[in-house]
């Protein structure tokens, strides 16, 4: 093999390294797993309703039954790819979401429904969030910041192409059709890149220095275990505030168009989402390019405290040009809050317990954020209007900022 070939195998910063085409796979993951597992489900809750007229509850009921499930299931997804392989992994969870959706097209009692949105939990967390940290984190040490930024906005990408797109098929030519076009897209995308990109092995790596310059610890790879995890400060000072600030932004994101349209109407409230995600788009890529050189503690902090400035900016004006300013400041940090943790983990703790830390971190701000749009509507409802509800979600990501800035002292494990 030849000198200049063994670098761009081996050199993350080469535009030759395979890990790119690894990170390309996994944004069209990104974008199939959020369009249709979390996005997708507001575009369903309209139609399933308007369908067969059940009440709004019982369908965001079996929304947040399915994330709660995939929350249990997202902890196991780094013992998934490491005894089944990222491919039969990724085949199992593209046949899972496919399946769901094309089941969505003839469901006509609840629990037909709720076993559909149980099947689609399988998907979700073999797809999205963990199992995307997971592989990357196979691929990538130096640049893994980069590496998650860039395929992670392929789920801002889904909230501007995958739902739109069935909103339109499904005006043309019914729900049906548009939940069947969906799963075939699903399938037609995902089942060539599981047999092609993603079937490649990542490449063996030693430890190496941290983007700090502070060696990772060498403990061997069974040393962290999730109970022991759970019982550590260090796992919790990244965890708890991040689940915090994850479940302050859910339920914000659920709510922001009904919330805006009181005072701007609903298609320039429209437009606001599109700002949000776009500017999450642009935050995503900052960082990216950023990483290796933040205090992500600090950084995170940052970012908190700016979308609870934009959240008390919102709930004080009515005047349309202010409250789109105040949503493209929220929305720069909107990606970056799923993005930072796995940067903290990687940064402080050794890199054999990664993929198992990310894992449970990730299904513990799951299970918290189902809660998030819920308790925003029962604020609301309590309070006759959305500025309680704000205010709530201002006191979350302030605490979570006080938290994520408590550093452990070091990741020490528990015995």
């Amino acid at each position: 093999m030849s000198s200049a070939r063994s670098a761009s195998i081996a050199d993350e910063s080469s535009a030759r390294y395979y890990g790119w085409r690894v990170v390309a796979a996994c944004f069209v993951l990104a974008l199939l797993s959020w369009g249709f597992g979390f996005y997708g489900h507001g575009f369903y809750l309209a139609e399933l309703k308007r369908l067969h007229d059940w009440p709004a509850s019982l369908i965001a009921g079996a929304s947040t039954a399915s994330y709660l499930f995939s929350a249990l299931l997202v902890v196991f997804v780094n013992d998934a790819l490491r005894r089944l392989g990222i491919t039969a992994c990724v085949l199992f969870g593209a046949t899972a979401l496919a399946g769901s959706a094309a089941a969505l097209a003839f469901v006509t009692e609840p629990w037909q429904l709720i076993a559909a949105y149980l099947v689609m939990s399988f998907g979700w967390a073999t797809m999205s969030l963990g199992a995307i940290n997971n592989i990357l984190g196979l691929w990538f040490q130096q640049r893994r910041g980069l590496a998650i930024s860039l395929a992670l906005n392929g789920a801002s990408f889904s909230g501007v192409v995958i739902v739109p797109s069935l909103v339109l098929v499904a005006a043309a030519s019914g729900f049906a059709t548009a939940m069947l076009a969906g799963a075939a897209l699903i399938l037609a995308l995902a089942v060539p890149l599981a047999f092609t990109i993603l079937r490649v092995p990542p490449p063996a790596r030693a430890p190496v220095a941290s983007p700090r310059g502070t060696a990772h610890l060498t403990a061997p790879q069974t040393a962290w275990t999730r109970a022991k995890a759970l019982r550590s400060l260090a796992f919790w000072s990244v965890s708890a505030p991040f689940a915090i600030a994850i479940t302050s932004q859910c339920g914000f994101l659920v709510h922001q168009i009904a919330f805006l349209e009181q005072s701007i109407g609903r298609a320039t409230a429209g437009m606001a989402v599109a700002i949000t995600t776009a500017m999450a788009i642009v935050g995503r890529l900052t960082l990216g390019t950023m990483a290796n050189w933040l205090d992500q503690r600090i950084a995170s902090a940052l970012s908190l405290a700016s979308q609870a400035a934009a959240l008390g900016v919102m709930t004080q004006t009515r005047d349309e040009t202010i409250l789109l300013a105040a949503c493209a400041v929220y929305g720069f940090s909107v990606g970056n809050l799923i993005t930072f943790p796995a940067l903290i983990v990687q940064r402080e703790f050794e890199a054999a317990a990664f993929g198992m830390i990310i894992s449970l971190s990730t299904g513990i701000s799951q299970f918290t954020y189902a809660f998030g749009p819920g308790l925003l509507g029962l604020v609301r409802d309590a309070t006759g209007g959305y500025p309680a509800a704000l205010a709530v979600c201002i006191a979350l990501n302030l605490t979570a900022a006080a938290l994520v800035l408590k550093r452990p002292r070091a990741p020490v494990i528990p015995a």
